[in-house]
């Protein structure tokens, strides 16, 4: 420590040279060069950042050779040191000790070791008081009811909601005032992906369900924060749990989507809000959204260029509006990324109860990103009166612990958001205040040695030609892979070519075949129906004239039968008189029975009363009987025969078509069987008939 001539003290460390106007501030500022050792921040490839917050300014160096950088902050300065060697302005530094502490309170961690997330246990809610003490608010506190007291604001969104769907294009000039007053708890999901204009976005949730597939780089980072993200709540208290799996699927699709950017640190805040009011898919589509159309992911590109002129507009805002909390702040050698950097690059939901969180990302979807800093100087302004009786130390904490917890009730959060939305933070003063920033960058640069800036220039592009190298390297063996894939797909291709082209080539074949088949038997198919016709055509004609004989032949019976009636009574009537006349002699009843039967007596045949010629003709009467009954049964047997013979040709010309398969062929054979079963049963009739007849 050295005391100069104008009263200021210069710190004795190596590479550092700062002059501080008393000695407390020297002390504090000497006791940070021991916290730096323990205190750092990865900043490595854009897909794996940790953006560190809090502590005071400081320098370290780091040697050519190394390429990867440790620093102790969110905002990074390349300075040009002696001997070629490059340094770092390092804006925040945190303890170890301070962050091990922090664990369960859930700032963004500044620790480059990576610890394997089942090590890290979830903070469980503690009981919800309004207690002052000095643990932190768990984020993802506060119960958001989805009643709705005021009928008047749900009929008005209602109403709005109504037009909205009739034309998504356009937003009804209504939902500003009504965002401002804030969005009942179950209308946010349907209203954040309106103001987003993700409203059935195809696209998105289709390129999110093929995202989910893909590894990520930062996968490790992520499930290590997804433990820390909102411990406060049910959804995402369980480790492994619907809540923080769903989460880790939507950190890990953005970081492959956003190939740039990727992961960075209090994107799992923001997604974890939208997660609570919208399916995974959506939410996805919605945050995309805000890192994009919104311009929240310009925080994180070109070293936060973006975020240091945020901090710099928002210390001229505090400036202008309050210059005694911007003199308190200045002589504390405050700056605006020391308790400003998890404000704007989370949104606010890291640390603040839910109903405020909710109520913030309402206006910040509606009026978009210079939001930001009406709220951040609505929490300076309702806290300037704490802040400014605060030593360096104790606003840190206040940031840290006591400003969430003053919002833990809806009406202290309403109050904040009235006093946000009276501020007049108009574009044009924001614009002003860019200017300023670019002008300075401008004059310090000109103020730099030009060979220091050479060199940090020569430097910065060689940092920027080995990460191009290194992105060649992959690309060229992404195209290596790509080539010996898109190889092995076409011999593929070519094998699945020819294999198709034979079962083509076979198919046309089959084809031809089937057509010849098809012809072959189209034309049998037309000679059965030709044989069918003239075949019905010959049964119609038999079954006419054997229904004319049948008819004939029941005349004929009938007409027997009246004769043979009329004969039985005549006989009848002629017995009775005979039996009547053979009672009345004597000589003649003795041939009757008693039960009227007649008693004829044994007939004595004397062989010479006999007439020879009766007995030739009964003789030859009875061998014509036999030869007619021979001839019959020879008539018998042979149309068996023949039926046998008919079968057998049936049965071997079944056989012969059996072979060729056609049911064209049985269909005839069916038809001659049939036809030949009805001639026979015609045949039998007829017999039957003749026989009759004769009897």
């Amino acid at each position: 420590m050295q005391l100069h001539s104008d009263s200021t003290y210069e710190c004795d460390y190596p590479e550092c040279g700062k002059r501080f106007k008393c000695k407390k501030s020297l002390q504090r500022h000497t006791r940070s060069h021991t916290m730096v050792q323990n205190s750092v921040v990865t900043v490595g490839r854009s897909s794996q950042r940790r953006i560190g917050i809090t502590s005071i300014n400081m320098r370290f160096t780091e040697a050519r050779h190394r390429r990867q950088s440790f620093l102790a902050a969110a905002l990074l300065l390349h300075v040009e040191g002696q001997n070629g060697e490059v340094g770092h302005e390092v804006l925040g530094v945190t303890s170890q000790t301070e962050l091990d502490r922090k664990k369960g309170g859930l700032t963004l961690p500044l620790s480059q070791v990576k610890f394997p997330a089942a090590e890290i246990e979830t903070p469980q809610e503690a009981p919800e008081d309004l207690s002052d003490g000095d643990e932190p608010l768990l984020s993802g506190s506060g119960n958001v009811s989805k009643e709705i007291t005021d009928e008047n604001l749900l009929e008005a969104w209602r109403d709005v909601l109504k037009k909205w769907h009739q034309n998504l294009t356009q937003k009804p000039k209504q939902v500003t005032q009504l965002s401002r007053k804030g969005v009942p708890e179950a209308l946010r999901g349907e209203v954040w992906q309106l103001l987003a204009g993700c409203q059935n976005n195809t696209e998105l949730l289709e390129a999110y369900r093929i995202l989910i597939t893909k590894e990520s780089p930062g996968e490790a980072v992520i499930q290590r924060d997804i433990n820390r993200t909102f411990p406060a709540h049910d959804f995402f208290k369980e480790s492994g749990g619907i809540g923080q799996e769903s989460l880790f699927r939507i950190s890990k699709a953005y970081s492959v989507y956003d190939e740039e950017i990727g992961y960075c640190q209090g994107q799992s805040f923001l997604a974890a809000a939208l997660l609570l009011h919208m399916p995974e898919e959506q939410a996805f589509s919605v945050l995309v959204k805000i890192m994009f159309d919104y311009g929240l992911r310009d925080f994180f590109k070109n070293d936060f260029s973006v975020l240091h002129l945020s901090f710099y507009q928002l210390e001229r805002l505090l400036q202008d509006h309050m210059p005694e909390l911007f003199d308190h702040f200045l002589q504390m050698n405050l700056e605006a990324h020391m308790y400003a950097s998890q404000w704007f690059l989370t949104l606010f939901t890291a640390k603040f109860p839910l109903f405020m969180v909710y109520h913030i990302l309402d206006v910040f979807l509606s009026e978009g990103r210079n939001t930001l800093f009406s709220i951040a100087m609505a929490l300076l302004k309702v806290s300037r009166k704490d802040l400014l009786a605060l030593d360096f130390e104790g606003i840190l904490k206040y940031f840290r612990v006591q400003l969430p917890k003053r919002f833990r009730t809806e009406e202290a959060t309403s109050e904040l958001m009235q006093v946000a939305l009276n501020l007049k933070i108009r574009g044009s003063k924001l614009k002003k205040y860019e200017k300023e920033y670019q002008a300075i960058k401008e004059q310090e640069m000109q103020q730099e040695d030009p060979l220091q800036r050479y060199e940090r220039e020569n430097k910065r592009l060689m940092e920027a030609n080995i990460r191009l190298e290194q992105e060649n390297d992959d690309m060229a063996h992404e195209l290596v892979e790509s080539k010996l894939n898109l190889t092995k797909q076409l011999d593929q291709s070519q094998d699945l070519s020819e294999s198709l082209t034979r079962e083509l080539m076979t198919t046309k074949k089959k084809l031809l075949e089937t057509e010849e088949e098809k012809q072959r038997l189209e034309t049998e198919s037309a000679q059965v129906k030709e044989m069918c016709r003239r075949e019905l055509e010959r049964l119609e004609t038999d079954n006419s004239r054997n229904s004319v004989i049948i008819t004939d032949y029941k005349q004929i019976c009938s007409q027997l039968s009246e004769r043979l009636e009329k004969q039985q009574t005549a006989s009848k009537t002629e017995l009775r008189s005979i039996r009547d006349q053979v009672k009345g002699c004597e000589n003649c009843s003795k041939l009757f029975e008693p039960d009227g039967t007649v008693r004829i007596p044994e007939p004595k045949v004397d062989p010479g009363s006999l007439n020879p010629k009766i007995l030739e003709f009964e003789r030859h009467i009875r061998e014509l009987e036999l030869e007619l009954a021979q001839t019959k049964l020879a008539l018998v047997e042979s149309e068996c025969k023949t039926q046998d013979l008919t079968h057998q040709l049936t049965s071997a010309v079944t056989e012969i078509q059996a072979s060729k398969s056609t049911w064209f062929s049985k269909i005839q054979n069916s038809i001659k069987e049939v036809a030949s079963t009805q001639k026979k049963d015609s045949s039998k009739e007829m017999q039957r008939k003749d026989s009759t007849t004769k009897e």
